[in-house]
């Protein structure tokens, strides 16, 4: 399997410092990062490291999902899935994440919605970057429209 690259280039201090992080492998953008955005609420046009956390996770999740609707003899038709990843204080000093909320909603041929949920939450168990995450409590809002 491949190894991905991206890298920052950061000027600066912590907090009147900037940065910018290049998708390196794909080479399809590169973005701002600062860390005053990173703590407001507004990102003000800048991303973050949580924001691509959360992008990495949503992408996984859905491959890891429609895989696993596949196997319980569903077809996917359409999966949403939206990750929330929460960046607060560290009682050990510093920041940590300290939450990541998947919710999918689905279009499922061939399941009920108890079979998505089962395989929603078992997507979410084996997704690579919910592995990689365990150190961050990761819930999960699952359900079929329509």
């Amino acid at each position: 399997m491949p190894t991905r690259t991206a890298r920052t280039a950061w000027t600066g201090g912590l907090q009147d410092g900037s940065g910018q992080v290049e998708l390196t492998s794909s080479q399809l953008a590169t973005f701002e990062v600062s860390f005053p955005k990173r703590a407001a609420d507004d990102a003000g046009g800048a991303t973050s490291p949580e924001e691509l956390v959360a992008a990495a996770h949503s992408a996984c999740y859905s491959m890891q999902l429609s895989n696993l609707v596949a196997q319980a003899g569903g077809t996917p038709i359409a999966l949403d899935v939206q990750a929330d990843v929460s960046l607060g204080p560290d009682p050990a000093g510093g920041f940590r994440l300290t939450g990541i909320k998947l919710t999918v909603r689905g279009e499922v041929d061939g399941l009920d919605e108890a079979g998505f949920v089962q395989a929603a939450q078992a997507a979410k168990a084996g997704c690579p970057i919910s592995k990689a995450l365990t150190g961050v409590e990761i819930t999960l809002d699952a359900a079929l429209e329509g």
